[in-house]
């Protein structure tokens, strides 16, 4: 008992060793990884990262300390690379002196409470969101809306992403699910999305995208020690969306099928034609990928989304089920889509969701559809209600100012 004992102090003591020095390190992480990368790669999810994970460990003035030196680093890397008066320069500086100061906030709400659980959860919220790209609401004439719904107050940070591209190749996008919680699949999931912003521009198919992803989550596996370098992988479905050809070609590494919904009502589960293993565990057999090419036609809505969605289950153990719920609906826009699709899934959940959830929509509209505004946000779980049935019929959210918007 007393070796037992003094080996969890022993491993208490290393915790707390490694997060005193984590934002130093990622602070020189950015800067190694922002000198050693072209002028268009940006590692100023990492600087923004260090207050956060300062604020609710350290003191004030050490926050402090940690949120002047992220802004530090990126001043000089931008007087470094001659890059002060680039728009994109002006506003990665803006943000991150915008989460330095929402650390301090931050520290003086978790000594005066002493809730550092609940604000550790926040600040990985905030960290996660700060490396998931916020996709445009219309690109090459699509109209996108996204979605990033976090479990319980009570739950871990989960390892959803997704991220939309415009390449010469036409619009490309990634929805995926690392495995592990926390600020690991957090950072696997910088790696993937980096990845993914690299390959998209550089590889002229979809299957050398995903060849690309492999190959990056392969050396992350090899640089991590224990079981995360054997077991670590990534499930994700990679769309291209060429320009003027009304198709889609997609490529699924062991993830959820996606969905397409049609402008009558009707739904397609998009099947792969081919099971393959999720990325990152090439080491496991190695096969050819081949993107299989859909029909998407004007009016076409394409649903791409995460095991948060399809394995929610309600009080009886009954997993939601998309296709099932969705088929027969028709919806103004893809923003109205989601909204029915999140208050649905916390109805029948009854607000007791125990994973995260990401949601990808990218309509093609019909001709004369107008343009639609789209926000991302971090939706939380609301208190169940006894009284509403456990399998409601999906149905637009109404927002301010959408009073005219009615589900079809």
């Amino acid at each position: 008992m007393g070796k037992q004992g003094g080996a969890g102090v022993d491993a208490v003591g290393t915790a707390r060793h490694f997060l005193r020095a984590l934002p130093a390190l990622l602070i020189v992480g950015g800067l190694v990884f922002d000198v050693v990368t072209p002028p268009h790669f940006t590692a100023s999810p990492l600087f923004a990262a260090a207050p956060l994970i300062a604020a609710p460990f350290f003191s004030l003035r050490n926050t402090l300390l940690a949120g002047g030196a992220a802004v530090a680093a990126v001043v000089g890397l931008h007087l470094y690379n001659d890059t002060s008066t680039e728009i994109e320069s002006v506003t990665e500086l803006v943000t991150v002196v915008t989460v330095a100061v929402l650390a301090l906030v931050i520290n003086r709400v978790v000594r005066r409470s002493g809730e550092q659980l609940a604000s550790a959860r926040t600040i990985a919220e905030a960290a996660q969101r700060a490396v998931i790209p916020t996709p445009p609401a219309r690109i090459a004439g699509l109209h996108v809306a996204a979605r990033y719904e976090a479990a319980q107050a009570d739950a871990f940070i989960g390892g959803d992403l997704f991220a939309v591209q415009d390449t010469p190749a036409g619009v490309r996008l990634v929805v995926g699910d690392v495995r592990g919680k926390g600020l690991d699949a957090v950072e696997a999931v910088a790696v993937v999305i980096g990845a993914f912003r690299e390959a998209a521009e550089q590889e002229r198919s979809l299957e050398g995208v995903v060849q690309r992803l492999e190959r990056a989550l392969m050396r992350e596996g090899a640089r991590r020690d224990g079981i995360d370098a054997f077991e670590g992988f990534t499930t994700a479905v990679l769309a291209e969306i060429p320009r003027g050809q009304g198709v889609v070609r997609l490529v699924n590494r062991g993830h959820p099928e996606p969905l397409m919904l049609y402008a009558d009502g009707a739904l397609t589960e998009i099947v792969p034609d081919e099971a393959a293993l999720p990325l990152g565990m090439g080491e496991l057999g190695t096969w050819p990928d081949r993107a299989q090419e859909r029909a998407f036609p004007p009016g076409a809505t394409l649903l791409l989304f995460t095991d948060g969605l399809s394995e929610a289950r309600n009080a009886d153990g009954v997993f939601y089920d998309p296709p099932a719920r969705l088929r027969g609906r028709i919806f103004p826009g893809p923003e109205e889509l989601l909204d029915a699709i999140t208050d649905d899934v916390r109805l029948h959940t009854h607000g007791a969701a125990t994973d995260d959830m990401a949601l990808l929509a990218v309509a093609r509209p019909a001709e004369g559809q107008p343009d639609r505004r789209r926000t991302v946000s971090l939706v939380r779980r609301v208190a169940s209600h006894p009284s509403r049935p456990s399998h409601p019929a999906p149905s637009s959210h109404r927002t301010s100012g959408d009073s005219d918007r009615a589900e079809r």
